[in-house]
């Protein structure tokens, strides 16, 4: 698999570098040396892989990371000339994977980038072996009904499509089941924004990840005992969201 690398750097030696260390990798590479095109860049071609500079002009890494980190749940790697600990602290609290100190070895940053996305491939072909595992359970969908989920008083039954709270069902929207449902089949597994959207809302939605987030919102709002504390379905910095029954 070919993975797409958007490198957002200022200083022209070193983003070509970059570009040219990680395409004898074999990754395709796009550019941005400003953080306002960083962001049109990373909404328009969706990256599998960031890698940012703190100190940009117009918009630096620490904005353009929190404002992508609230759209999308691409690995980010932080690249600064500054060694100052609370900004690595800051840039993780923002939503970074991994940070990177200037000057750097081009050996340590492709291996923080493969390290990286082996992560993000991991997640995918483990959770494409428990849709294969899941459907090779129940071969016939029409001959037995599917025996409904159940997480302490939570109670997920596909077949009547309901939810249930101790036994008494609750209001939920279609595409909210849906997303509950995909949730609980993977429990325990941490899923990005980005293929929740997929699975649940499929290719052709034309909307982005904040979709995810506010239905993840409502359906705390009514599965959670403390929606501002979910225990339930739990945030996954970095990555996006897992459900933990």
């Amino acid at each position: 698999m070919s993975y797409q690398v958007l490198v957002v750097e200022d200083d022209d030696t070193l983003r070509d570098t970059l570009v040219y260390n990680l395409q004898n990798q074999g990754y395709q590479v796009i550019t941005a040396d400003n953080g306002y095109a960083a962001l049109e860049l990373a909404r328009g071609q969706q990256p599998d892989l960031l890698l940012l500079d703190l100190m940009l002009p117009g918009l630096n890494g620490f904005e353009v990371c929190r404002i992508l980190r609230k759209e999308m749940s691409l690995p980010i790697l932080m690249l600064t000339a500054r060694t100052e600990e609370v900004d690595k602290i800051i840039g993780l609290e923002v939503g970074a994977d991994d940070y990177l100190t200037k000057p750097f070895s081009m050996r340590e940053l492709l291996a923080r980038v493969k390290a990286l996305l082996r992560r993000v491939e991991m997640i995918r072909d483990e959770l494409t072996a428990q849709d294969e595992a899941a459907e090779a359970a129940r071969p016939d969908m029409a001959a037995a009904p599917v025996a409904p989920l159940t997480f302490d008083n939570l109670t997920i039954d596909e077949t009547r499509r309901e939810a249930r709270i101790d036994g008494r069902p609750i209001r939920v929207k279609p595409k909210e089941f849906d997303l509950l449902l995909f949730l609980a089949r993977h429990r325990g597994i941490a899923l990005s924004r980005d293929l929740i959207l997929e699975r649940v809302w499929g290719w052709s939605f034309d909307g982005n990840s904040r979709t995810v987030d506010v239905h993840i919102r409502w359906l705390r709002e009514k599965i959670e005992p403390d929606p501002a504390n979910a225990t339930r379905i739990v945030t996954v910095r970095g990555i996006g969201y897992r459900f933990d029954g």
